[in-house]
Protein backbone atom coordinates (compact mmCIF):
# COMPACT_ATOMS: atom_id res chain seq x y z
CA UNK A 1 0.00 0.00 0.00
CA UNK A 2 1.18 3.13 -1.06
CA UNK A 3 0.80 6.59 0.95
CA UNK A 4 -1.92 7.45 -2.14
CA UNK A 5 -3.75 4.46 -1.48
CA UNK A 6 -3.84 5.23 2.91
CA UNK A 7 -5.37 8.61 1.95
CA UNK A 8 -7.94 7.76 -0.44
CA UNK A 9 -8.89 4.94 2.10
CA UNK A 10 -9.00 6.73 4.81
CA UNK A 11 -11.03 9.57 3.59
CA UNK A 12 -13.78 7.15 2.01
CA UNK A 13 -13.79 5.23 5.87
CA UNK A 14 -14.19 9.14 7.41
CA UNK A 15 -16.74 10.38 4.86
CA UNK A 16 -18.86 7.16 5.22
CA UNK A 17 -18.73 5.92 8.24
CA UNK A 18 -21.52 7.88 9.46
CA UNK A 19 -23.92 7.69 6.56
CA UNK A 20 -26.23 5.13 6.22
CA UNK A 21 -24.60 3.78 2.84
CA UNK A 22 -21.84 1.03 4.56
CA UNK A 23 -18.76 2.40 4.80
CA UNK A 24 -17.38 -1.52 5.26
CA UNK A 25 -19.15 -1.54 2.31
CA UNK A 26 -17.24 0.85 0.15
CA UNK A 27 -13.55 0.06 1.68
CA UNK A 28 -14.27 -3.40 0.38
CA UNK A 29 -15.22 -2.36 -2.96
CA UNK A 30 -12.40 -0.09 -2.69
CA UNK A 31 -9.54 -1.94 -1.73
CA UNK A 32 -11.01 -5.00 -4.27
CA UNK A 33 -10.63 -2.13 -7.11
CA UNK A 34 -7.07 -1.16 -5.48
CA UNK A 35 -6.08 -4.87 -6.35
CA UNK A 36 -6.16 -5.97 -2.52
CA UNK A 37 -7.35 -9.76 -1.78
CA UNK A 38 -10.24 -8.51 0.76
CA UNK A 39 -10.25 -11.33 2.99
CA UNK A 40 -6.54 -11.17 3.90
CA UNK A 41 -5.74 -10.72 7.62
CA UNK A 42 -4.01 -7.38 7.30
CA UNK A 43 -6.78 -5.64 4.79
CA UNK A 44 -9.31 -6.50 6.83
CA UNK A 45 -7.23 -5.26 9.82
CA UNK A 46 -6.62 -2.14 8.18
CA UNK A 47 -10.48 -1.77 7.13
CA UNK A 48 -11.47 -1.96 11.04
CA UNK A 49 -8.56 0.06 12.74
CA UNK A 50 -9.18 3.13 10.75
CA UNK A 51 -12.07 3.13 11.48
CA UNK A 52 -10.83 4.38 15.24
CA UNK A 53 -10.00 7.67 13.68
CA UNK A 54 -14.05 8.18 13.07
CA UNK A 55 -14.83 7.45 15.99
CA UNK A 56 -12.50 9.77 17.47
CA UNK A 57 -14.10 12.55 15.44
CA UNK A 58 -17.56 11.79 16.60
CA UNK A 59 -16.16 11.96 20.98
CA UNK A 60 -14.58 15.49 19.55
CA UNK A 61 -17.70 16.64 18.00
CA UNK A 62 -19.82 14.69 20.63
CA UNK A 63 -17.83 16.36 23.77
CA UNK A 64 -20.79 18.50 25.08
CA UNK A 65 -23.21 16.06 25.51
CA UNK A 66 -20.69 13.30 26.52
CA UNK A 67 -19.33 15.54 29.18
CA UNK A 68 -23.55 15.90 30.52
CA UNK A 69 -24.34 12.11 30.27
CA UNK A 70 -21.25 10.27 31.15
CA UNK A 71 -21.38 11.92 34.73
CA UNK A 72 -24.92 11.76 34.99
CA UNK A 73 -24.76 8.15 34.29
CA UNK A 74 -21.73 7.47 36.78
CA UNK A 75 -23.72 9.37 39.24
CA UNK A 76 -27.05 6.88 38.75
CA UNK A 77 -24.48 3.82 39.12
CA UNK A 78 -23.85 5.83 42.41
CA UNK A 79 -26.88 6.97 43.50
CA UNK A 80 -30.57 5.43 43.26
CA UNK A 81 -31.90 9.19 43.64
CA UNK A 82 -30.26 10.36 40.35
CA UNK A 83 -31.38 7.92 38.31
CA UNK A 84 -34.45 9.76 37.13
CA UNK A 85 -31.93 12.11 35.64
CA UNK A 86 -32.68 11.45 31.40
CA UNK A 87 -28.94 11.69 31.32
CA UNK A 88 -28.53 8.74 33.40
CA UNK A 89 -31.13 6.76 31.08
CA UNK A 90 -29.38 7.77 27.79
CA UNK A 91 -25.95 6.55 28.94
CA UNK A 92 -27.46 3.59 30.63
CA UNK A 93 -29.53 2.59 27.06
CA UNK A 94 -25.96 3.39 24.91
CA UNK A 95 -24.15 1.01 27.15
CA UNK A 96 -26.59 -1.77 27.12
CA UNK A 97 -27.48 -1.07 23.38
CA UNK A 98 -23.68 -1.24 22.14
CA UNK A 99 -23.23 -5.06 24.27
CA UNK A 100 -25.21 -7.46 21.73
CA UNK A 101 -22.63 -6.40 18.15
CA UNK A 102 -19.82 -7.24 20.64
CA UNK A 103 -20.80 -10.51 21.28
CA UNK A 104 -22.12 -11.50 18.01
CA UNK A 105 -18.67 -9.99 16.99
CA UNK A 106 -16.63 -12.57 18.59
CA UNK A 107 -19.13 -15.35 17.92
CA UNK A 108 -19.14 -14.74 14.20
CA UNK A 109 -15.18 -13.38 13.85
CA UNK A 110 -14.32 -15.60 11.71
CA UNK A 111 -17.23 -15.42 9.19
CA UNK A 112 -17.43 -11.78 9.02
CA UNK A 113 -13.71 -11.75 8.29
CA UNK A 114 -13.70 -14.37 5.57
CA UNK A 115 -17.22 -15.11 4.06
CA UNK A 116 -18.95 -12.11 4.91
CA UNK A 117 -16.24 -10.36 3.09
CA UNK A 118 -17.57 -11.62 -0.43
CA UNK A 119 -18.68 -8.78 -2.85
CA UNK A 120 -21.61 -10.95 -3.45
CA UNK A 121 -22.47 -10.32 0.13
CA UNK A 122 -21.91 -6.50 -0.43
CA UNK A 123 -24.55 -6.09 -3.14
CA UNK A 124 -27.08 -7.82 -1.88
CA UNK A 125 -26.93 -6.17 1.14
CA UNK A 126 -26.94 -2.74 -0.17
CA UNK A 127 -30.03 -3.37 -2.21
CA UNK A 128 -32.01 -5.18 0.53
CA UNK A 129 -30.94 -2.86 3.44
CA UNK A 130 -32.47 -0.33 1.20
CA UNK A 131 -35.88 -1.56 1.16
CA UNK A 132 -35.50 -1.65 5.37
CA UNK A 133 -34.53 1.95 5.25
CA UNK A 134 -37.10 3.00 2.57
CA UNK A 135 -40.38 1.56 5.00
CA UNK A 136 -38.60 3.18 8.41
CA UNK A 137 -38.36 6.19 6.82
CA UNK A 138 -41.77 6.32 5.32
CA UNK A 139 -43.81 4.68 8.67
CA UNK A 140 -41.74 6.48 11.23
CA UNK A 141 -44.10 9.03 13.06
CA UNK A 142 -40.90 10.77 14.91
CA UNK A 143 -42.51 11.76 17.61
CA UNK A 144 -40.20 10.83 20.57
CA UNK A 145 -36.80 12.49 20.96
CA UNK A 146 -33.51 12.07 23.06
CA UNK A 147 -35.32 12.24 26.42
CA UNK A 148 -37.33 9.26 25.37
CA UNK A 149 -35.14 6.69 24.71
CA UNK A 150 -35.20 3.66 27.04
CA UNK A 151 -33.26 0.94 27.74
CA UNK A 152 -35.85 -1.14 25.65
CA UNK A 153 -35.03 1.00 22.75
CA UNK A 154 -31.57 0.68 22.97
CA UNK A 155 -31.46 -2.76 23.18
CA UNK A 156 -33.38 -3.32 20.16
CA UNK A 157 -31.32 -0.63 18.25
CA UNK A 158 -28.12 -2.68 19.51
CA UNK A 159 -29.85 -5.86 18.13
CA UNK A 160 -30.30 -4.57 14.82
CA UNK A 161 -27.12 -2.94 14.93
CA UNK A 162 -25.74 -6.51 14.98
CA UNK A 163 -26.75 -6.96 11.67
CA UNK A 164 -24.11 -4.54 10.30
CA UNK A 165 -21.18 -6.93 10.52
CA UNK A 166 -22.34 -7.91 6.97
CA UNK A 167 -20.57 -5.51 5.05
CA UNK A 168 -23.05 -2.95 2.97
CA UNK A 169 -25.53 -3.09 5.93
CA UNK A 170 -24.31 -0.58 7.38
CA UNK A 171 -24.34 0.34 10.83
CA UNK A 172 -25.69 3.86 10.82
CA UNK A 173 -28.40 2.39 8.37
CA UNK A 174 -29.31 -0.59 10.84
CA UNK A 175 -29.42 1.72 13.56
CA UNK A 176 -31.51 4.59 12.33
CA UNK A 177 -33.90 2.44 10.26
CA UNK A 178 -34.59 0.71 13.67
CA UNK A 179 -34.73 4.01 15.33
CA UNK A 180 -37.43 5.61 13.13
CA UNK A 181 -39.41 2.60 13.36
CA UNK A 182 -39.34 2.92 16.95
CA UNK A 183 -40.73 6.67 16.41
CA UNK A 184 -37.71 8.29 17.08
CA UNK A 185 -37.10 11.43 15.22
CA UNK A 186 -33.57 11.81 12.89
CA UNK A 187 -31.92 13.60 14.96
CA UNK A 188 -32.09 11.84 17.71
CA UNK A 189 -31.42 8.13 16.11
CA UNK A 190 -28.68 9.78 14.12
CA UNK A 191 -27.24 11.19 17.58
CA UNK A 192 -27.90 7.36 19.35
CA UNK A 193 -26.31 5.84 16.39
CA UNK A 194 -23.08 8.19 17.14
CA UNK A 195 -23.22 7.17 20.37
CA UNK A 196 -23.33 3.69 19.87
CA UNK A 197 -20.71 3.76 17.35
CA UNK A 198 -18.40 4.78 20.06
CA UNK A 199 -17.97 1.58 22.38
CA UNK A 200 -18.63 -0.47 18.78
CA UNK A 201 -16.02 0.44 16.76
CA UNK A 202 -13.45 1.45 19.08
CA UNK A 203 -13.45 -1.69 20.94
CA UNK A 204 -13.10 -3.40 17.76
CA UNK A 205 -10.30 -1.34 16.38
CA UNK A 206 -8.22 -1.74 19.69
CA UNK A 207 -8.87 -5.80 19.25
CA UNK A 208 -7.88 -5.84 15.58
CA UNK A 209 -4.75 -3.77 16.05
CA UNK A 210 -3.50 -6.29 19.25
CA UNK A 211 -4.26 -9.67 17.43
CA UNK A 212 -2.98 -8.46 13.89
CA UNK A 213 -0.29 -6.71 15.08
CA UNK A 214 1.90 -8.91 12.89
CA UNK A 215 -0.08 -9.16 10.15
CA UNK A 216 -0.48 -5.19 9.62
CA UNK A 217 3.23 -4.95 9.85
CA UNK A 218 4.03 -7.55 7.21
CA UNK A 219 1.33 -5.97 4.90
CA UNK A 220 0.03 -2.73 4.52
CA UNK A 221 2.44 -1.18 7.28
CA UNK A 222 1.87 0.62 10.25
CA UNK A 223 2.62 3.85 8.85
CA UNK A 224 -0.43 3.69 6.18
CA UNK A 225 -2.55 2.49 8.55
CA UNK A 226 -2.23 5.59 10.96
CA UNK A 227 -2.12 8.04 7.89
CA UNK A 228 -5.57 6.54 6.85
CA UNK A 229 -6.60 6.76 10.58
CA UNK A 230 -5.77 10.16 10.86
CA UNK A 231 -7.36 11.29 7.12
CA UNK A 232 -10.12 9.45 8.65
CA UNK A 233 -10.24 11.53 11.34
CA UNK A 234 -10.66 15.18 9.61
CA UNK A 235 -13.20 13.34 7.13
CA UNK A 236 -15.27 12.49 9.47
CA UNK A 237 -15.41 15.09 11.85
CA UNK A 238 -16.90 17.40 8.74
CA UNK A 239 -19.19 14.86 7.67
CA UNK A 240 -21.05 14.53 11.01
CA UNK A 241 -21.31 18.18 11.19
CA UNK A 242 -22.71 18.09 7.62
CA UNK A 243 -24.77 14.67 8.37
CA UNK A 244 -26.65 16.11 11.59
CA UNK A 245 -27.48 19.14 9.66
CA UNK A 246 -28.64 17.04 6.57
CA UNK A 247 -31.46 14.82 8.58
CA UNK A 248 -32.95 17.28 10.13
CA UNK A 249 -34.39 18.76 7.16
CA UNK A 250 -34.46 15.85 4.33
CA UNK A 251 -35.08 12.91 4.50
CA UNK A 252 -32.85 9.24 4.03
CA UNK A 253 -34.35 9.24 0.12
CA UNK A 254 -30.49 10.25 -1.52
CA UNK A 255 -28.89 7.66 0.46
CA UNK A 256 -31.64 5.06 -0.28
CA UNK A 257 -31.32 5.61 -4.07
CA UNK A 258 -27.36 5.57 -4.05
CA UNK A 259 -27.47 2.38 -2.17
CA UNK A 260 -29.59 0.80 -4.80
CA UNK A 261 -27.66 2.08 -7.49
CA UNK A 262 -24.26 1.22 -6.31
CA UNK A 263 -25.68 -2.25 -5.49
CA UNK A 264 -27.08 -2.63 -8.96
CA UNK A 265 -23.78 -1.89 -10.26
CA UNK A 266 -21.41 -4.10 -8.40
CA UNK A 267 -23.92 -6.84 -9.35
CA UNK A 268 -23.60 -5.90 -12.94
CA UNK A 269 -19.57 -6.16 -12.83
CA UNK A 270 -19.77 -9.08 -10.63
CA UNK A 271 -22.33 -11.15 -12.80
CA UNK A 272 -20.27 -10.37 -15.99
CA UNK A 273 -16.87 -11.06 -14.09
CA UNK A 274 -15.53 -7.49 -14.61
CA UNK A 275 -15.02 -7.94 -10.51
CA UNK A 276 -14.47 -10.84 -8.94
CA UNK A 277 -16.32 -11.63 -5.43
CA UNK A 278 -12.91 -12.02 -3.33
Amino acid sequence: MNIFEAVLLGAVEGFTEFLPVSSTGHLTILEKLLGYRIDDPAITAFTVIIQSGAVLATIIFLRKDIVRVVPAFLAGVFSKDKRDNPDFRFGWAVLLGAIPIVIVALLFKDQVETTLRSLWFVAGALILWSGVMAFADRAATQVRHQEDVTWKDSLIIGLVQCLALIPGVSRSGATMSAGLLRDFDRVTVTKLSFFLSIPALLGASVLQGVEEAGNISAGVGWANTLIATAVSFVVAYFSVNWLLRFVSRHSYSVFIYYRVALGVLLMVLLITNTIEPK
